[in-house]
């Protein structure tokens, strides 16, 4: 028995499709992500790989119409541990129940996480859910500079731990050896297999995947280095038959290729993306990143800049926002953003904690969406993931088909049930000149 093929039938593996029919009907791949920017990042990526992909606003959402992968929106990042874990494990039951026999757990390429989580408990929740005997990691997205080498992670070139993720605001990031930050979020054993595995192709890892499993006391965790696309590939193809995996988009996306592909299944030639709908656009700016600020400067359109302390108080923020659109929409693409240049001003004034304030930010900017859809548009540009989140929910999205790219991870989408268009953008992602791609791409 080869190596691959040992590694494919492992006990909580799933067994190839051979019944037959198998070849036109594949049951689809699941995907559950921490956050909207991320579900959607991952559903570009699906989608550019030839997969048929449906972008489920939360577990409720999910449907049986014949996609080949159906990732589920979550918001669960920065929650506590036990809510994370009880949200995807009704995600992991809702997509079970439309036939997902394969799930992965998709979260941040910067691994995003504290010692309480949340990668490492939402991680194992799926294991018990799945009877999954191992998870590979790997956060590895080369395309945007996440390279993974010899268990350390790497962005731009320079270590996580020395990278702006260093001072992030919820989830500081100040150590790169990604076994070592996994390991104080889980009981499991934390194995890795390294890099000259990995080039030497499949069957490699496969059996450095066995021997791993040979020394672990039961299911656990592996993570895997690539700083290729081809060695993403590598590790998908000796995880085809997983039950479960985690890591970035990039693996996601060549996961769900590979675990089609095992199934007899080839991703159909063609774009069948839709086209965002028509309509006036409103662009909504809540992230503090340096990315966003570059891109809010470089719009040429309206703009509102809306002070934090009026974000905090909701009703004043609104009532600018509608002023403002009320007169200025005619006019084409607006921009309503937070006030970068207040913004270290209010925490100590409004008597809440810095988690309060962005909170009510969140839900200011979701009023504000509602606000804007009342007036007529029909197309939303979202910076931030949080901000995206709370946009989602206030506008009640349940599930959207995936529209063309704007840049790397975040694509148009389309929400066909109510005409919108929607483009939900993390606030690192994208050059100065985002707004204005995005516009451009979704075309008059």
């Amino acid at each position: 028995m080869s190596s691959t093929r040992r590694a494919n039938t492992l006990p909580g593996s799933c067994p190839p499709d051979t019944s037959p029919g198998s070849l036109r009907s594949c049951p689809p791949v699941g995907f559950i992500a921490d956050d909207i920017t991320g579900a959607t990042d991952l559903a570009s990526a699906l989608s550019a790989r030839g997969l048929d992909t449906r972008l489920a606003f939360g577990s409720a959402a999910v449907q049986d119409d014949g996609a080949d992968a159906i990732v589920v929106a979550l918001k669960i990042r920065s929650v506590p541990a036990s809510e994370a874990r009880a949200a995807a494990i009704e995600a992991a039951e809702a997509l079970r129940a439309v036939g997902a026999e394969q799930l992965f757990s998709k979260y941040c390429s910067t691994f995003d996480s504290t010692a309480d989580g949340n990668i490492g408990p939402i991680a194992d929740a799926l294991v018990d859910a799945t009877s999954a005997c191992r998870v590979v990691h790997c956060p590895s997205y080369p395309a945007n500079g996440r390279t993974v080498y010899l268990g350390h992670l790497f962005v731009g070139g320079a270590l996580l731990s020395e990278s702006p993720m260093r001072n992030h605001p919820l989830n500081p990031m100040r150590d790169s050896q990604l076994r070592r930050v996994l390991a104080e979020q889980t009981p499991r054993d934390v194995a890795l297999v390294e890099w000259p595995a990995v080039a030497a192709g499949a069957d490699a890892v496969a059996l450095c995947l066995n021997e791993i499993a040979d020394h672990a006391a039961g299911s656990h965790h592996v993570i895997a280095d690539a700083l290729r696309d081809v060695d993403l590939d590598t590790i998908a193809e000796a995880t085809a038959g997983d039950r479960l995996a985690a890591g970035g988009a990039a693996y996601g996306a060549a996961f769900g290729v590979a675990a089609h592909a095992r199934a007899g299944h080839i991703p159909a030639a063609g774009d069948r993306r839709p086209v965002p709908s028509p309509g006036p656009a409103a662009i909504l700016a809540g992230s503090l990143s340096r990315a966003t600020r570059e891109q809010v400067l470089a719009f040429d359109g309206p703009t509102l800049p809306v002070g934090v302390v009026d974000l905090v108080d909701g009703d004043a923020a609104v009532c600018r926002a509608l002023d403002f659109a009320d007169r200025c929409l005619a006019c084409g693409p607006l921009l309503i953003t937070t006030d970068h240049d207040a913004v270290g001003i209010p925490a100590g004034g409004t008597g809440l904690t810095s988690a309060e304030v962005s909170r009510r930010i969140e839900l200011t900017m979701g009023r504000i969406a509602i606000a804007l859809e009342g007036l007529g548009v029909r197309r939303f540009i979202v910076a931030g993931g949080e901000t995206s989140g709370a946009v989602a929910e206030s506008l009640a999205l349940r599930s959207a088909r995936i529209g063309p790219d704007i840049s790397v991870g975040v694509p148009w989408l389309v929400a066909e049930d109510r005409g919108l268009a929607i483009a939900f953008k993390s606030g690192n992602f994208g050059g100065p000149s985002f707004f204005r791609d995005a516009l451009e791409v979704a075309g008059s």
